[in-house]
């Protein structure tokens, strides 16, 4: 199989952009290693990712599967990722997608050099079908961190109860951790991770499935970050675990802007500040935040008069209303800049004027601002982000915003102070100091080759200890 031919690999992610990008970034790695592989998603989702670079386009086809509908048609028309769905339409788009089951059996059936592994993400659960009926064996790639398997680990068992809300708020046992859910992040996780949704399946339930038919879990960390976690995942669950190294995408060469660029003023007011001395906003286009979360964000901004550069996706309750309080803009305009959309976030992040980031605590964000050796400034707020951001403050890397215990509430009080904690006080500079120390492992990339080309060794010979 893979001895007499190189190695082809079916890569099925979910269809959210936390989920696409990962495996895409795999996708390249892979690719640069010699590998084939078959991305599989929607036509729209595939039309939305990066452009392949030509020196990989030989290794890398892209898959287009069709999004069954669903009768009533519950999703918004052209509705292909959660990005384009309300959050309470999320279990429907996984719905849609159960239906996809046959799309992918005949590409498998009708390829002539079928796959010799699919890498699957949580929710195809009936790829376990596929590949007992085709002998083609599973890994599971998890785009959570091994701290977020860690912690799961009493739970991602078949024959464990759905546990109480009272146990998410304890941290795994292993020496001086501190990761664990809050009162105000338990409860929604609870319903979120552990309860049946409208597809029919929990998360949770959906997740153990795929595990327990999978030859190997990769997870997109290493040992140099995160040993102790990946040691108790593997250890507690038996399952075979091989880190991929980090992925970090690639560090853009330049960040200039011609002249009729609208980036072109930003980046000449970028020249103008103080080296790290400005803070980048963003929280992707998978974080829906209420007016009075962006208000309350605005506000803080503006108490802490940090300069910055904030990257909003405009959110669909504005409307064609202004997202942002009135007269923001006008009172910050000095030291701050709102881009409405699309940012170039990689050359913004490699800019020597930016200090630190403010985000959700995502683990991709985490990964392309920690590569520049930035501070962190975080306000979590869905399923794996409250444990991102735990272990990011608890290695030293990070300030959380303070919230109210009771119902996570936060005011603009709250992010000015962890804005004027991150980037001007002692605290803040010891984070810099430790930023600067990770950078250097998150940005190696021989090392994070190296993680590859084991993955890679296991592909071609089923041994992890290649």
């Amino acid at each position: 199989m893979a001895g007499r031919r190189a190695v082809h690999v079916g890569l099925l992610p979910w269809s959210a952009f936390g989920h696409l990008m990962p495996h895409f970034q795999l996708a390249l790695a892979l690719a640069k290693a010699g590998v084939h592989v078959s991305f599989i998603s929607t036509p729209k989702n595939l039309n939305r990712l990066p452009g392949i670079p030509p020196s990989l386009s030989p290794y890398i086809t892209l898959v287009p599967i069709p999004l069954p509908k669903l009768p009533g048609d519950p999703l918004p028309e052209g509705a292909e990722a959660t990005v384009d769905v309300p959050f309470d339409k999320i279990p429907f788009l996984k719905l849609s997608l159960d239906l996809a089951e046959q799309s992918v059996r005949k590409f498998v059936a009708d390829h002539p050099n079928p796959p010799d592994w699919m890498i699957v993400d949580f929710n195809a659960t009936w790829i376990c079908d596929i590949s007992r009926d085709f002998q083609i064996p599973i890994v599971f790639f998890s785009v959570f961190t091994p701290v977020f398997l860690a912690f799961y680990a009493p739970f991602l068992s078949s024959s464990r109860p759905r546990p109480e809300i009272g146990s998410l708020m304890s941290p795994p046992k292993i020496d001086g951790s501190t990761v664990a859910y809050r009162q105000y992040d338990a409860a929604k996780v609870h319903d979120e991770a552990f309860e049946k949704n409208d597809s029919g399946l929990s998360d949770v339930e959906r997740t153990v499935k795929i595990i327990s038919a999978s030859q190997a879990i990769v997870v997109r960390s290493c040992y140099e970050f995160d040993v102790d976690y990946l040691k108790y995942y593997s250890d507690y669950s038996g399952n075979r675990v091989i880190p991929l190294g980090l992925l970090p995408p690639e560090k853009p060469q330049k960040s200039e802007f011609e002249a009729n660029s609208p980036w072109k003023s930003t980046f000449e007011w970028l020249d103008q500040q103080n080296p790290q001395s400005v803070v980048f906003v963003g929280f992707g286009s998978e974080c829906k935040l209420t007016k009075d979360e962006i208000h309350k964000i605005a506000r803080g901004l503006e108490l802490s008069e940090v300069p910055f550069i904030w990257s909003l996706r405009k959110p669909d309750w504005a409307g064609d209303s202004d997202a942002l309080p009135d007269g923001f803009q006008a009172r910050t305009a000095e030291r701050g800049i709102v881009s409405i959309g699309w940012a170039p976030q990689m050359e913004i992040l490699g800019h020597p004027a930016i200090g630190g980031s403010l985000f959700h605590g995502g683990w991709g964000s985490a990964i392309e601002t920690l590569q520049f050796g930035h501070r962190l400034v975080l306000l979590p707020f869905i399923v794996d982000q409250p444990l991102n951001t735990r272990l990011l403050v608890e290695k030293g890397l990070a300030v959380e915003v303070e919230r109210k215990e009771e119902d996570g509430s936060f005011s603009g009080e709250d992010i000015a102070k962890a804005l004027k904690e991150a980037m001007a006080s002692e605290e803040g500079e010891k984070i810099r100091k430790r930023a600067t120390e990770i950078a250097a492992i998150f940005g190696d990339t021989k090392l994070n080759q190296r993680y590859i080309e084991k993955f890679v060794e296991f592909l071609k010979t089923g041994d992890s200890n290649q």
